[in-house]
């Protein structure tokens, strides 16, 4: 016998993995995906939206756009931001970034 007619022998006597063992590393992988990057993100989806429903007048804020400024009317939608005296800039709740409820007491 010659070492091809050997490697076939070979494959034919062992046996085919079942095909639940197949779909195991794919799981798995699943799995770690899940808590690495899909469950951090809702976290962090969830505590935002938190940030969003809790803003309220006089709130030091600071938006997306790295604008900081003092809430002065919240809305629906929107929320009124001083930035400078007698300047006032409307943007989206989702804009608002951080809130910092400390320093506008301050101010």
């Amino acid at each position: 016998m010659n070492v091809p007619d050997l490697l076939l022998l070979a494959q034919a006597a062992t046996p085919a993995p079942s095909p639940l063992m197949q779909f195991v590393p794919l799981i798995f992988i699943v799995v770690i995906f899940y808590f690495l990057l899909i469950r951090p993100q809702q976290k962090k989806a969830k505590e935002h939206a938190a940030l969003i429903a809790s803003i309220q007048t006089g709130d030091a804020v600071i938006t997306s756009a790295g604008i900081h400024g003092v809430v002065t009317n919240v809305k629906d939608k929107t929320v009124l931001v001083r930035v400078a005296d007698n300047v006032k800039i409307e943007f989206d709740r989702a804009s608002i970034v951080s809130v910092n409820r400390d320093a506008a007491k301050a101010a």
